[in-house]
């Protein structure tokens, strides 16, 4: 998975950190786990850390990159690669229908010996930039940490349990684009967003007015409250408040579900544009405002802390700071570097040009072959209509059934028989309660729970979704769940196609050569199928060149050689918001 670099023998070290001090123990490993020398204890676990990278770029064998590898980055130390324990876990109960039970290093450990599995520590509270720890291996709270035979015996049996997969070499592809993501995702942490507060605090006044000198909403959110109020015959009203909105609304003669944006636009009333403006705004001001740029920015960077795999799909979350949440207008803040630029690459029309390549589908592939996916679509079998091809291919991959889906799905199940059918037959194995798999193996959590995104992007909300089989709610609920999975195999694959995508740049970036914030070009941001790389102005060229690199190498590791092409849309910009 590197773009640009020579085949790699693969060495295995595992590695852990004593609970107190700098020091450590290592030991080599063979490829399937099994020791290949004795363990050797260390004083300076990161001095030798980088010896060992420098000599032999070994895959590091940890508990957890979250807790193991922020401390090696204070110290200036990067590694290439390695295996998260705790995220191979996960992926590997998944496999067996056994969705959410603890995948820490104590609970795997548990497993494999019969002991009571034990609960994961919480996660640690985000700590805003500027707050360092002192331990080299970040120490979670909980029971004391597990010994260096133990992680080397959970590993071993890691890989003997990926080696019985339906398919080993597809999984096995999961688990180092995971752990890789893994540690891309404490590099951008550590290295941060570049982030103007100057330009943040201006365009924060231009939007919202002058903050309130007791704390209150700033001076455009306390006039829109004011007008609404009025709007609506009252002389004070919590904008901000749904059930203050649905009684005043009532009382209007508007008996609202919900005050959601698509409910409101339905509503012919004077306060409907006044309330779609000031939740907006209050949005902005409660999510990036003048609060959250004090806790959040430093020294001219943004540092939030990404959570790899923190959705069901595989995608990112963050936790704390909101960073897959930055609104557009936003972004203005986000400049680079007097003399440096951000290469930002968007994958468009990801997800449908993922049902080309792993659907089966011939015709569909060949289509998936052009620059517009749509557009191809369109002029094989919809007459030209591009919005209707669009139509009908997104209807059948998110199970729209109704309006003017119908007709549109009629031609796309004549045409494409063998895609349409991998959805549905998807479909059908989550309204029958059975699990379903992305392309590499990442498998979707049972019918026995639901999970949905929250609003603010933050990560899953897990909900208990037990349904009286006999009950009104059955049927709907079995929809609902082949909906879900119709669309999981396909978002699945995409986000794993982003991920190894974002490690192959990774490699790339480093074979530019160069020091690690001494000008090197830099991943600073991901989100779902969009990378930013900040780098100087004269570096870009090659930056874009490496990104295409990427994308082209990832379809290819992902389904071989297929007609399918995932062109990215590249922009060369010095603020975020501009890119196209």
């Amino acid at each position: 998975m590197s773009v640009g670099a020579g085949r790699i023998v693969d060495v295995l070290v595992a590695v852990i950190g004593d609970e107190d001090g700098d020091g450590g123990l290592l030991q080599p490993l063979h490829p399937d786990g099994r020791p290949a020398g004795a363990s050797e204890r260390v004083a300076d676990l990161g001095a030798a850390v980088a010896a060992r990278e420098r000599a032999g770029r070994p895959r590091w064998v940890w508990a957890s990159t979250a807790a193991s590898y922020p401390r090696l980055l204070r110290q200036g130390h990067r590694v290439e690669r390695c295996h998260d324990v705790e995220l191979t876990e996960a992926l590997l109960l998944g496999q067996d229908g056994r969705w959410g039970e603890p995948r820490g290093l104590a609970a795997a450990w548990a497993r494999l010996t019969g002991a009571p599995v034990p609960a994961d520590p919480p996660p640690r509270a985000a700590a805003p930039p500027g707050d360092g720890q002192a331990a080299l291996f970040d120490v979670q709270p909980g029971p004391p940490p597990l010994g260096l035979d133990a992680l080397v015996r959970v590993h071993a049996d890691q890989q003997a349990r990926i080696a019985a997969t339906a398919h080993p070499g597809r999984f096995r592809l999961l688990v180092a684009a995971e752990s890789a993501g893994a540690l891309i995702a404490a590099e951008m942490g550590a290295a941060g967003l570049p982030w103007r507060a100057d330009v943040h605090d201006a365009l924060l006044v231009d939007l919202l007015g002058e903050p309130s000198p007791v704390g209150g909403p700033p001076r455009k959110l306390a006039e829109l409250s004011a007008r609404i109020a009025a709007a609506f015959g009252v002389r004070h009203l919590h904008a901000e408040s749904p059930a203050e909105l649905l009684r005043a609304f009532g009382r209007a003669g508007h008996d609202l579900p919900s005050t959601r944006a698509w409910v409101l636009r339905g509503i012919d009333h004077p306060a409907v544009p006044l309330i779609l403006e000031y939740k907006e705004l209050y949005r902005i001001w409660t999510a990036h405002g003048w609060a959250w740029r004090d806790a959040w920015v430093r020294d001219g960077r943004f540092r939030p802390e990404y959570v790899p795999a923190g959705v069901v799909s595989g995608r990112w979350a963050t936790r704390g700071g909101g960073a897959l949440q930055i609104p557009k207008v936003v972004r203005r803040a986000v400049l680079a570097d007097p003399g440096w630029r951000f290469v930002v690459a968007d994958a468009g029309q990801l997800e449908p040009r993922v049902l080309a390549a792993v659907s089966g589908d011939a015709r569909l592939a060949a289509a998936g072959g052009a620059g517009d996916l749509y557009a191809a679509l369109a002029g094989d079998s919809f007459g030209g209509d591009r919005a209707r091809a669009k139509l009908a291919l997104l209807g059948a991959m998110y199970g729209q059934t109704g309006g003017e889906a119908i007709p549109a799905l009629a031609v796309l199940r004549r045409s494409y028989p063998t895609a349409f059918e991998y959805v549905e037959s998807a479909a059908r194995t989550g309204e029958g309660g059975g699990l379903v798999r992305s392309w590499l193996g990442r498998t979707c959590p049972p019918g026995s729970v639901s999970v949905r995104e929250s609003e603010e992007g933050e990560g899953p909300v897990v909900e208990s979704a037990a349904v009286d089989p006999f009950g009104p709610r059955a049927r709907a609920a079995a929809r609902a769940r082949g909906r879900f999975t119709r669309n999981f195999v396909i978002q699945a694959t995409a986000a794993e196609w982003a991920l190894t995508l974002l490690a192959g740049l990774r490699n790339g970036l480093t074979g530019l050569g160069g020091e690690v914030g001494a000008g090197r070009p830099e991943l600073v941001f991901f989100q779902h199928d969009e990378v930013l790389v900040h780098c100087p102005a004269e570096w870009a060229d090659q930056v874009t060149a490496l990104v295409h690199e990427a994308a082209a190498q990832a379809g290819r590791l992902l389904f071989g050689e297929t007609p399918v092409r995932f062109p990215l849309d590249v922009s060369v910009v010095d603020c975020y918001a501009n890119a196209a």
